[in-house]
């Protein structure tokens, strides 16, 4: 009798633990490199919050902010391991996994972020989520972070200006080419070394939305900002694919509509904060902002052509084509 009462003890404990455990939520560690007050920063928390609201105890985000978790460098190593389960690396990010997303880092494709925009939820934007699914990546949408500036300690007016100087860049290898077509030298940093780096003199520039400029207080260690407008920084959130096929179709489903219901929100606050953040940068008067005219721009545009051309059979002459369109407002 006492061995069958024990018996029954140690499977209602069992019972007890597998209720305990299925009650578990669904752990998503959401981590990424940027301030908290950046568009990435604030689409992280809203999606946080909107998933608290609607799927209760079934999910729980947590949110990792500039570097606290995994950096630049580790960061995709982490999410294939299992380690975090959404990240919202840049555009660069991704040369190793497909070639065709290297069409964001194309210097002067676009003219501007709503040209971005338009090309991303173009039927050929949105195939590009899916191209990774063969190396373990989806990708659930694009966040906007804003077009690049190029900021250095010398005044950059002509493509010329640029000879010879040292900028941080992105692990991208178009990026790498777009500074020796200029004759300048790239040297990849992460992100989280941008500041003292710039401080210390290892790099004389680099290239930033101006939400990332003011964030990390590059303008403090920066003589002159070219308002460019030259290249995108935008953000793919992706996920680990063998989890998102393993949840449960329902918290899937939802996951993806709060998603898209955040993408929206960051998408329409983007500009917003980079045009505040210029305004802030001007109001600090450490950094005097340079506009292009029309023509200057348009010298830098076709400078930078030959890095279009090296880059159209990786990419796709069609790809590049689909992006040249959405130039032009429907």
């Amino acid at each position: 009798m006492l061995k069958l009462t024990r018996v029954l003890l140690c499977a209602a404990a069992v019972s007890i633990v597998s209720l305990a455990q299925a009650a578990d939520p669904i752990l998503i560690k959401f981590s990424h490199v940027v301030a908290e007050n950046t568009p990435k920063g604030q689409g992280a928390l809203m999606f946080k919050k909107l998933v608290d609201e609607r799927l209760g105890g079934r999910v729980k985000v947590e949110v990792y902010p500039n570097s606290s978790l995994f950096g630049d460098g580790k960061e995709m190593e982490a999410l294939l391991l299992g380690d975090v389960q959404m990240l919202a690396p840049s555009l660069s990010k991704f040369d190793k996994y497909t070639r065709k997303l290297q069409i964001f880092d194309l210097p002067f494709l676009f003219d501007n972020i709503q040209a971005v925009g338009r090309f991303e939820q173009s039927p050929e934007g949105r195939a590009l989520l899916t191209s990774m699914k063969g190396s373990g990546i989806v990708g659930l949408g694009y966040w906007h972070n804003g077009m690049k500036q190029l900021s250095s300690n010398k005044p950059l007016y002509e493509p010329s200006d640029a000879r010879g100087l040292k900028f941080r860049v992105q692990a991208s290898e178009v990026l790498d080419e777009q500074f020796k077509q200029l004759r300048a030298v790239p040297r990849k940093l992460s992100f989280a070394e941008v500041y003292q780096s710039l401080q210390t003199g290892v790099v004389n520039g680099q290239e930033n939305p101006w939400s990332n400029i003011y964030s990390q207080k590059m303008h403090e260690v920066q003589t002159y900002i070219t308002e460019t407008d030259h290249g995108v920084i935008d953000y793919m959130v992706i996920t680990n694919a063998e989890f998102w096929d393993g949840l449960p179709n329902d918290v899937r489903t939802q996951l993806q509509s709060i998603m898209d219901e955040v993408t929206v929100e960051v998408n329409n606050q983007a500009e917003q904060l980079n045009q505040r953040d210029k305004q802030n940068i001007i109001k600090a008067k450490t950094t005097e902002i340079i506009t292009l005219t029309p023509k200057q721009r348009s010298e830098w545009r076709e400078a930078m052509k030959p890095v279009w051309k090296k880059f159209e059979g990786a990419i796709g002459a069609d790809l590049i084509e689909a992006a040249q369109k959405a130039n032009i407002a429907q």
